[in-house]
């Protein structure tokens, strides 16, 4: 046996498809960046830093991750790409190097009602599958155990072609579902109180209706009082059982009233369909208060909220049913499905396995299947999304994650710190958006954005190691260290907010006084039951302003101009200067340019292919009509009013021929919350994540109300932003307000009057309060994990 040997002593040349490790930006201008060149490392964790606004997301998702998805879909056929999303090229000069990208960002999941934990995620899909093989009694397929799959069967005559003869044949079908057909798979039923409709003591003629746009008068009213279906002068208690029933229940039924073909349909059907059936938050508050005061949601009868019908529940394994099975807690479930032993179903078992244990791994062993996805907060919504990319066996790809570690406390970050870790040792490429320095600690490479927000940044102010970053001397460099110190003295509470008896999801009888008059944090491990204590245990009548991490609602024609309100006094002090309808400085209004309908651009659409938008030749982009543009206020017109910045617009309006006081005040609120380089006019859908948090904060504090309640305000806040919004609860606090912060970021812990921690774990390890006291006294004891990340935060 011989062996050979290498006689040449040198190495051999590299290989050339080992020279393209570099993913390369040359020229990117999407958004606010400006001129962008950069070289991103492949297969190593790149970090992108800098304020909110600075143009990270424009750079990571709109150029890279976008380009990446585009060029995916191109592979295609045209007939495969006219059904998916078009997708335009970037504003870039070069895009090279790149690699397929997968996104996990913090959208919310959808908020649909049918929507759960387990749907989302596929869990609930292999559950189904292992009932319907292994549940006893047997009761068919697995769309018999889906609560999204109603039963239904029919029977009757079909004519088919056969050898040049028509036949008729009978046929008849039915399928199995799991709906509750009692609640239709929603675990709730919801209950209409006719006491908020009507007043049953008077009649119509006399204004019975008490329901918003029901005057008497109007076509609402008219549709009901002349229908002769019923006398309108007879008060509605004295209705017989027909006349209530044709009132309240009639089927939709064409007739003549007042000489007009109208539709009259029964009062509960017409008020399901035009406001039961909207979302709530895009109600018109006057809408949602009705709403809130007329409708109950109750858990369903039928089925106790499991939504599922009796023949899903009483098909078992083990004693267990699939409604058990999902209200397991996570953890309890992968145990449980570890101990079945069945060759038969082998493979299931393994991919169900592996999936619960993911979600443990990730942090999420205390959620259970059947949590509505519409309930997540937004750090679980993206952790959520990231369980189906643990176990895959794919590498060189792109992993784009914008903020992993929101809504997680310190003890957590460890544990995502791993993960993406662990993502790039298998020779992945991971781009995290990112402010938490201990996620910026443990990157291979950092890119900071900057210097400042919007128009202020769109550059790259610096690019290297971590601790490049820290000599740098950029804002992010400088504030990368920074550590707030525990407060000497504390204020005095001028009252307490008590709760009694909490059992909100896993609370476990809570009893604690909540100190107004203070800025009080409530913290604890992410499924400790903060949200269920502070969210939903708060008692009913309690002067509360809550601003929560959902997202913020509006197409590209809304803008903090229209989100805030601030709009309505401009329309009118233009309107008054100029003696016109308001109406005419409205893009969505009577003053949009007839071309482009007030969008300022004209979309062609250009089927599989991205369509074009070009700006609107007609107005020049200005959205308005030319006459509209010769009314001035103080030599300004409306377009270059929405052009301006937020600190420009508080100068024009605070004072001189243009002071609008109620202007200035939204003003001063955006200002207040570090929005000030925002312009106008911009459009909702250009704002990033922390912007939007902001905008929904300022807008909140205009409402009257004693007690704020803000959900991680710190959620996609720079460093540097976070001194800004203490400084800003502290000046609610010394107005007069009481501030109550759900929050993991230990500046802000450091920075409170009180603490209330829960935990000590998450889930059914949790719901319990386990210190109350100040920060100093937290740090002291030590006695939970929160206090011990909190004394080597602030280096006790």
């Amino acid at each position: 046996m011989s062996t050979a040997t290498r006689t040449d002593t040198q190495s051999p040349a590299p290989h050339a498809a080992d020279s393209h490790d570099l993913i390369r930006v040359h020229g990117a201008r999407e958004n606010n960046l400006k001129d962008v060149t950069i070289e991103i490392p492949k297969r190593r964790l790149t970090v992108f830093t800098g304020v909110s606004g600075s143009g990270k997301s424009s750079l990571v998702f709109d150029t890279i991750a976008a380009e990446s998805q585009r060029l995916i879909n191109e592979t295609y056929s045209a007939f495969v790409q006219g059904f998916m999303p078009t997708l335009a090229r970037p504003e870039v000069d070069v895009l090279d190097g790149l690699t397929t990208a997968i996104t996990v960002d913090q959208q919310r999941m959808g908020g649909d009602p049918r929507s759960t934990v387990g749907t989302a995620t596929d869990a609930n899909a292999m559950l189904r599958i292992l009932f319907s093989r292994l549940g006893r009694p047997h009761i068919g397929s697995p769309k018999a155990f889906s609560f999204n799959v109603a039963s239904i069967s029919g029977a009757g005559a079909v004519t088919v072609e056969r050898a040049g003869r028509t036949v008729k044949e009978r046929r008849s079908f039915s399928i199995t579902g799991g709906m509750c057909p009692r609640c239709e798979g929603r675990g709730t039923v919801s209950d209409i109180d006719l006491t908020q409709l009507y007043d049953d003591s008077r009649s119509l003629s006399e204004g019975a209706l008490t329901i918003p746009g029901y005057k008497p008068g109007g076509w609402n009213y008219r549709l009901y009082t002349e229908s002769g279906l019923y006398d309108p002068d007879k008060p509605i208690r004295a209705y017989t059982k027909r006349e209530l029933a044709d009132f309240l229940h009639r089927e939709p039924t064409r007739m003549k009233i007042a000489g007009i073909n109208m539709t009259y349909e029964g009062l509960i059907p017409r008020i399901q369909k035009s406001m039961l059936s909207k979302d709530r938050e895009s109600m018109q508050p006057h809408i949602r208060e009705f709403v809130d005061r007329a409708v109950t949601f109750t858990t369903c009868p039928d089925c106790d909220g499991t939504r599922l019908s009796e023949a899903a529940r009483s098909s078992k394994i083990n004693g267990v049913s699939i409604a058990d099975a999902c209200a397991m807690q996570i953890s309890d479930l992968a145990e449980w499905v570890r101990g079945l032993d069945e060759p038969s179903v082998a493979p299931l078992l393994t991919a169900l396995r592996q999936t619960l244990d993911s979600f443990v791994e990730i942090g999420l062993g205390y959620l259970s299947l059947d949590r509505p996805s519409g309930t997540l907060s937004g750090g679980e919504a993206q952790r959520t999304k990231m369980i189906r990319h643990l176990g895959s066996s794919l590498t060189d790809v792109t992993y784009v994650f914008d903020e992993p570690t929101i809504g997680l406390h310190p003890h957590d970050i460890q544990r995502m710190n791993d993960l993406l870790l662990r993502l790039r040792d298998k020779g992945n490429t991971v781009l995290v958006v990112e402010h938490k320095p201990e996620v910026i600690a443990i990157a291979d490479h950092v890119v900071d954005l900057g210097p400042g927000a919007g128009a202020a940044g769109g550059t790259v102010c610096f690019e290297g190691t971590v601790e490049g970053l820290r000599a740098s001397g950029t804002l992010t460099g400088r504030h990368l260290d920074d550590r707030a110190a525990v407060k000497e003295t504390v204020r005095k509470p001028t009252g307490a907010l008590q709760i009694r008896g909490a059992t909100t999801h896993n609370l476990r009888g809570v009893d604690v006084d909540i100190p107004l008059g203070v800025l009080a944090v409530v913290t604890g491990v992410a499924g400790s039951g903060k949200s269920s204590l502070v969210h939903g245990s708060i008692p009913a009548g309690a002067d509360v302003v809550s601003v929560d991490q959902g997202a913020i609602r509006g197409s590209r024609r809304s803008n903090p101009a229209t989100y805030t309100g601030l709009l309505e006094p401009i329309r009118k002090a233009f309107a008054k200067a100029n003696g016109v309808k308001p109406a005419l400085f409205s893009a969505n209004s009577e003053g949009a340019c007839p071309t482009c309908n007030g969008a300022g651009v004209v979309y062609t659409d250009l089927a599989m292919m991205a369509g074009v938008a070009t700006t609107c030749e007609e107005c020049e982009g200005k959205r308005f009509e030319a006459s509209v543009l010769e009314y001035h206020l103080a030599g300004r017109d409306i377009s270059e009013v929405l052009a301006m910045s937020v600190t420009e617009a508080g100068e024009f309006f605070g004072a001189g021929e243009a002071r609008t006081p109620a202007a200035h005040r939204v003003l001063e609120n955006l200002a207040d919350v570090g929005l000030g380089y925002l312009t106008l006019g911009q459009p909702l859908t250009t704002l990033s994540g922390g912007e939007r948090q902001r905008l929904k904060l300022a807008t909140h504090m205009a409402e009257k109300g004693g007690i704020y309640v803000l959900d991680e305000p710190t959620a996609g806040l720079h460093l540097a932003d976070v001194e800004q919004l203490l400084g800003l609860l502290d000046r609610l606090v010394d107005s007069g307000k009481s501030v109550i912060v759900v929050e993991h970021h230990q500046a802000v812990m450091a920075h409170a009057d009180w603490i209330i921690d829960l935990g000590p774990g998450a889930g059914h390890d949790g719901g319990r309060i386990v210190f109350e006291g100040t920060p100093a006294d937290l740090v002291a004891a030590r006695s939970t994990l929160t206090g011990e990340h909190l004394a080597s935060y602030v280096g006790a």
